[in-house]
């Protein structure tokens, strides 16, 4: 089909029009996963894939998603990652697919597991735990010398000079 066509219907000229608004890097793969919502034994209507479009351009240009009440980061590595995914695990999918969510369970369970293994770095600094497992020793303060003993009280002495006098009684 020429360009002059594919611009000629309104369909396909929309589905050109929003597909060209997607980030680069994703434009192999999103066509890639169109063809996951392509009946069997027909083709994709432009007017379907314009309407797939749409609904991912959304999420894909704000970087966020919503799922099951949450809204996650989705930054376009992760789409990346998602669909590439998705695209691996083919063979197992009930095609023609009807949506987008498990793709987007996807999306939110890579960007689950990235903010599980910040939160636990940061709680392993916060703790003072390093990579390897050991303790952060805390570097004494070399300005500061230490601080002198001062001398035990006499009456202190003299109390405990007591006490030993009398155990020693009770020994004899």
């Amino acid at each position: 089909m020429s360009l002059d066509t594919v611009i000629g219907t309104e369909g396909a000229r929309e589905a050109v029009i929003t597909a060209l608004q997607l980030p680069a890097p994703l434009g192999k793969l999103i066509v890639q996963y169109l063809a996951l919502f392509r009946p069997a034994q027909r083709q994709l209507s432009f007017d379907r894939v314009n309407t797939i479009l749409n609904e991912l351009l959304p999420m894909i240009s704000s970087g966020k998603i919503e799922r099951n009440g949450r809204i996650w980061a989705a930054p376009t590595e992760t789409w990346r990652i998602g669909i590439e995914e998705m695209l691996a695990k083919r063979d197992k999918l009930t095609l023609p697919l009807k949506g987008h969510g498990y793709l987007l369970t996807i999306i939110a369970g890579y960007t689950d597991k990235a903010e599980a293994k910040a939160e636990a770095k940061s709680e392993d600094r916060r703790a003072g735990r390093t990579a390897i497992g050991g303790q952060i020793g805390k570097e004494p303060d070399r300005a500061e010398p230490a601080p002198q003993r001062s001398p035990m009280p006499q009456s202190v002495k003299q109390q405990l000079g007591k006490f030993t006098s009398r155990g020693n009684d009770d020994d004899t």
